[in-house]
Formats: structure tokens, C-alpha cells, sequence
């Protein structure tokens, strides 16, 4: 079972109502089919004469009769669309006899327009347009069976019944300016004005990061008392009562038995502004690229360090990982932190220990790159609940921290600009076949937008498919927008061809596939010289690839970027350099100054991160 489908809190009686049935697309609940309309809706215009052949009702005829609706609504340029449409459409087509109409004023034709009609290297075909009987087309089903059984109005008495219809009806496919507009206005408008962000949870292996935030969503009410009351009896029986809380976001049956986080568990919860999608990464050394996977996706992060005697300093200390998180986050374009000092129940909420550890890791982050004023210290604790969701009660702490709670904070993070002029991108973070047809992928969105229907291509395969449904949130929608972390049904593909890591682009500003490319990396602390060679692991957004540095171009000055040696020989730790990179399978890469999403990458060796990048030149 894929992780991020949430299986517990399932609604099953949804998928028994009675007049659902079993194994229908979503679509089909809405539309009529042929067989249907053929059947009942009786046509005017389709009423045989005595001397013709008597004829089947046909699908199409009932899609066009809508689309004259849509028509008036249309650009010039799908105008000229529709016009070179219907030359090249073969003459043994049964065009339905029709009066000429004039629309708003444009050329004459004979027959209905089209429109959706798509060109794709020269020929054209047309996208399958089906008559939505949904509230929200505008359309009511009546008008449907009326245009169907009733011979066409004139243009203008058209216009006139449009102008009663209370709510305007979308066109697919129309002018891109338009649209861009109306998704700007729509972003506001989700989610009653709630802004999206992504959060990572990132921290030491059992700093207790699965507690905390199982804690907060069982506070925030997310998680039932019935669940909550199963996870309790069912983790005394297998001996692990403090993992109650983690078992919220550790729900395979190894995680728990273990009692590590493998996999970055995704769930969503609300604050008063923002709509947070949360991502529980692991601590454990080992699954580090998975934490790279979360972390890439990441706008914001918590990073959570333990506060008790010895263990803090084993986290920060080498080989820990609170430093490699730290870094990771930073070199992966996250600027905003806040550090959840864990555990604090159990040094008594001494203010010196707090002091003593802010001290350290403030002046560690610092370095990394982060600001002071975007990152926060928070003392909590993960398993009494304090200082989670409300300022803490407990006297030990009023007296000496008066800042805000983790909510609070969580709260008040500024959310990033998302890039939704620019061309659309999704990373694939997973792929799955789901019941009907088609199959799933889920990724965030990392520019533009998409909607239902349209063309997608996917790279590096270079194959093309269509968009059947996109789900937000375990929710069906019509669009979504960078910074969504979405579902996407596609059709017409095989699902061998996509694996993750793949990247889905429009076909028409396609995302650049290759093999070698040029970087400038910033070397981390590493025993081993970097030569000629060198063997990495190059980790770029949720794919993981060997590779090796082929050259070594350049060493430049960290500050200012200007060259100080040509061709070194080997790069040592610290050192800022422009190196080029071969990967044994081509990968879709994006230059830093164009998306700078997709513009970075990591390189680790034998189990540790030893760079971070940003892709300066693609080589074909």
C-alpha cells in the first residue's frame, strides 16, 4: 500500500452509495453516455425522412451542440483553429444541417465549430471534450437536452440565455492569458484564503521528530480518540508505550516494529492562515535519501534536537546528523528553521541547558547560511504535549520563556513566492497503479499550473500522455498550482516507462534531458580529496543517480565567484568549485538562474554528503 494514502482515517461507506458504481471513473459520474443520449434524448434535427437510412443518435453530434454554446466565448486565434479544423476534417463526416450562424460577428461557416482542437506536429486531432452535468459548469443539464432536442438559435439569443446563467462557463483550452489570471484569483481564493506550505520535519535519529508532530495532530484533532486509544493499547502490547504518538506518522509495520521512520510520511493539517502539508522525514543515517527527497519538496523546516544529557551531543556532534540536516535543508534552497528543542521535560526545563544548546547550534546554523532572524528556538516536549499547541502552563517554563508555541511559529512562517507564470514542472515522488484505468503518480508541483485534460510530457522517457484527474489533499480538483503536492491520473501511457524521479513538463516548453552537465559545487567536510573521476551519488530532487566528476574546471572564490586557480588537480574540503559532471542515465535538469527549484542538487559519498550544487550549463 503506497504511504501517503491515508488508509486509517478511510471513509469506506463512501465507496458504497447506492447509486455509485463499482469501478467507475471519476468523470463518469457526471457525463451522459452515447448509448444514453442515444436512447432518451430525442433530436429534432436526427428525425429521419421517408426516403433516408435511419440513424444511429451520434455521441459527437451532442458534444458539438454544447460546444456551439461555448463557441461565442472563444479567442480569434481558436476561431482561425476551428476554421483550419474543419477543412481538414474528411467530408464522409456527417456534418448536421444547420443554418449558417454568424458568431459574434465572425466568418461564416457551415456546421458547428469545435473547439479544443489541438495541433501537435502537424496533424490535427481533436481532444475528446465531454458534456459536464456538474454545478459547476455553468450549464445546466437542461440546457443541454434542450440545445440537443431543439433546433440552434441565432448568435444573439444565445448571448442573451448566457447572460442569464449565473455563473460563467469555464472554456478548456482557451487563450493562456486568461487563464493565468483566473488561476492567480482562484490561489486566493482555496482553501477560504489560506496560504499553502510545506513543511519537513528533520532532526537526529530519535530526537523524537514522529512524536512531536503525532502529538500536535492528535492535539490539533486530526487523529480521533478511538484511533489514538488503539495506537496506545497497541503499542503496551508490543512494549513500546512512549511511540503512541509516533505511530501516527509511522504506519508501516517495520517503522513500528523498529521504531525508526524509513519513509517521509505526508499528511496535511490547518493552522488559522496557512494550509500545511507535513512531511516526517527519518533521522536514521541510512535513510538519508529518502530525508533528501522530503527535504527538496520543502519550503519550511523544524528541525528537532534532544534535549536530555549526552544525547543532544550525540546528534551534534560528527557523524550526527543534526549537522548533516542542517546543511541538507540549507543547500536544498530551505531559508526559514524552526529548531523544536525536544525532550526538555526531561532536564526539568532548565533554562541554562537551553541556553547552553541554542548557544551551539546558533552559531552552527549561522554558518550554514541561515539567517538569525528566520530561525526560532522553541523548547517543547513531544510526549506530554507541552508548548505544542498553546503556551505552556507549566511554572518551570513561564517563568524564563515567554515566546510563542510550535503552532505559533509554525504559523507564522512567510510562505515562499511560488512560480506560476513559468512553465509547468512536476517531479514524480511516486508512481502507482490505481483501480480503473490509467495509473497514478504523485509529486509537487514546482512551477505553472495544470488542469484536467491537458497534454503532459515526461522526461527522460520523452512520452506524452493527457491528465485524466488531479487530486489536492486526498480531494478531486480541476487545477492546481506550484507548491501542490498532487495526485495525477494519466492515460495513455505505460506505466513501465515512468519511475521516479521523472519529471513532467508541457509539450511545448519542454524540460532538457541529459547526460553531462556543468555545476558549481560547495565542498562540505571530507576526509578524501576530490579528484578526477571521483565516483558520487548525485541527488536531485527525488532521484538518486550515480555519477562522476568528469572535470575539474575551475576553483573560485567563495564570496565574489571570480576564478582563482584553472584545472586544479583536487578540492579540498570548503572550497567553491566549477566542476563537470557525467551520469551513467540521462536526467531532466534545469539551469539554476531559470528555475531555481530545479537547479540544485547534492552529491554524497559512501553514506555522507560531501557537496552541494547548482547546474550552471546543460551539455547536450
Amino acid at each position: 500500500m503506497a504511504r501517503h494514502r491515508n488508509v486509517r482515517g478511510y471513509n469506506y461507506d463512501e465507496d458504497f452509495e447506492d447509486d455509485d458504481l463499482y469501478g467507475q471513473s471519476v468523470e463518469d459520474d457526471y457525463c451522459i453516455s452515447p448509448s444514453t443520449a442515444a436512447q432518451f434524448i430525442y433530436s429534432r434535427r436526427d428525425r429521419p425522412s421517408l426516403g433516408e437510412p435511419v440513424e444511429e443518435y451520434d455521441y459527437d453530434d451532442l458534444k458539438e451542440s454544447s460546444n456551439s454554446l461555448l463557441n461565442h466565448q472563444l479567442s480569434g486565434i481558436d476561431q482561425g483553429k476551428s476554421l483550419d479544423s474543419q477543412s481538414s476534417r474528411s467530408e464522409s463526416e456527417i456534418v448536421p444541417k444547420v443554418a449558417k450562424m454568424t458568431v459574434s460577428g465572425k466568418k461564416q461557416t457551415m456546421g458547428f465549430e469545435v473547439p479544443g482542437v489541438t495541433e501537435e506536429n502537424g496533424h490535427s486531432f481533436h481532444t475528446p471534450q465531454k458534456v459536464h452535468l456538474s454545478e459547476g459548469t455553468g450549464i445546466a443539464a437542461s440546457d443541454v437536452l434542450d440545445t440537443v432536442s431543439k433546433p440552434v438559435l441565432p448568435s444573439h439569443t444565445i448571448q442573451t440565455s448566457e447572460e442569464q446563467s449565473s455563473t460563467p462557463t469555464p472554456v478548456k483550452k482557451s487563450g493562456k492569458l486568461r487563464q493565468q489570471i483566473d488561476v492567480k484569483a482562484e490561489l486566493e481564493k482555496r482553501q477560504g484564503g489560506k496560504q499553502l506550505l510545506n513543511l519537513v520535519v528533520i532532526g537526529h535519529v530519535d530526537a523524537g521528530k514522529s512524536t512531536l508532530m503525532g502529538h500536535m495532530l492528535y492535539l490539533l484533532g486530526n487523529v480521533n480518540k478511538r484511533t489514538m486509544h488503539k495506537y496506545e493499547q497497541e503499542s503496551k502490547k508490543a512494549g513500546k508505550a512512549s511511540f503512541a504518538y509516533a505511530w501516527v506518522l509511522d504506519e508501516t509495520g517495520e517503522e513500528r516494529e523498529r521504531g525508526v521512520t524509513m519513509d517521509v510520511g505526508m499528511t496535511k493539517f490547518e493552522t488559522t492562515t496557512k494550509v500545511i502539508t507535513l512531511m516526517d522525514a527519518p533521522g536514521h543515517k541510512d535513510f538519508i535519501p529518502n530525508m533528501i527527497t522530503g527535504a527538496a519538496q520543502a519550503d519550511v523546516a523544524i528541525l528537532v534536537v534532544d534535549a536530555s544529557r549526552g544525547e543532544f551531543e550525540a546528534g551534534f556532534e560528527t557523524g550526527g546528523q543534526t549537522r548533516e540536516h542542517g546543511l541538507l535543508v540549507r543547500s536544498l534552497g530551505v531559508t526559514q528553521l524552526a529548531v523544536a528543542v525536544n525532550k526538555m521535560d526531561q532536564v526539568n526545563w532548565q533554562q541554562e541547558r537551553f541556553q547552553e544548546i541554542t548557544g551551539k547550534l546558533g552559531h552552527f546554523l549561522k554558518q550554514a547560511g541561515f539567517k538569525e532572524s528566520d530561525v526560532a528556538f522553541i523548547p517543547t516536549s513531544g510526549l506530554s504535549g507541552e508548548n505544542l499547541i498553546t503556551r505552556s502552563q507549566s511554572n518551570e517554563l513561564t517563568k524564563w520563556y515567554k515566546g510563542l508555541c510550535l503552532l505559533e511559529q509554525i504559523d507564522s512562517f512567510k510562505p515562499p513566492q511560488r512560480s506560476i507564470d513559468k512553465p509547468f514542472r512536476l517531479c514524480v515522488s511516486d508512481v502507482f497503479k490505481d483501480q480503473g484505468s490509467g495509473f497514478c503518480v504523485t509529486g509537487k508541483i514546482e512551477a505553472g499550473y495544470i488542469q484536467t485534460g491537458d497534454r503532459l510530457l515526461a522526461m527522460p522517457p520523452n512520452e506524452t500522455c493527457t491528465a485524466k484527474g488531479i487530486t489536492l489533499h486526498d480531494e478531486p480538483v480541476d487545477w492546481a498550482a506550484a507548491g501542490d503536492h498532487v495526485s495525477l491520473t494519466l492515460v495513455g501511457m505505460d506505466i513501465i516507462k515512468i519511475n521516479v524521479g521523472c519529471i513532467f513538463c508541457g509539450p511545448k516548453e519542454p524540460i532538457k534531458a541529459c547526460t553531462r552537465f556543468r555545476a558549481r559545487i560547495l565542498i562540505f567536510n571530507i576526509e578524501i580529496p576530490i579528484t578526477k573521476g571521483f565516483p558520487v551519488l548525485l541527488h536531485y530532487q527525488t532521484v538518486s543517480e550515480p555519477a562522476v566528476i568528469k572535470r575539474l574546471i575551475s576553483v573560485l572564490n567563495k564570496s565574489t565567484g571570480e576564478v582563482t586557480k584553472k584545472k586544479p588537480k583536487l578540492l579540498t574540503k570548503g572550497q567553491n568549485a566549477l566542476v563537470e559532471l557525467q551520469t551513467q542515465r540521462p536526467v531532466a535538469l534545469e539551469l539554476y538562474k531559470d528555475f531555481k527549484e530545479l537547479g540544485r542538487f547534492m552529491l554524497r559519498y559512501s553514506g555522507s554528503t560531501i557537496a552541494a550544487g547548482v547546474v550552471t550549463e546543460i551539455k547536450e
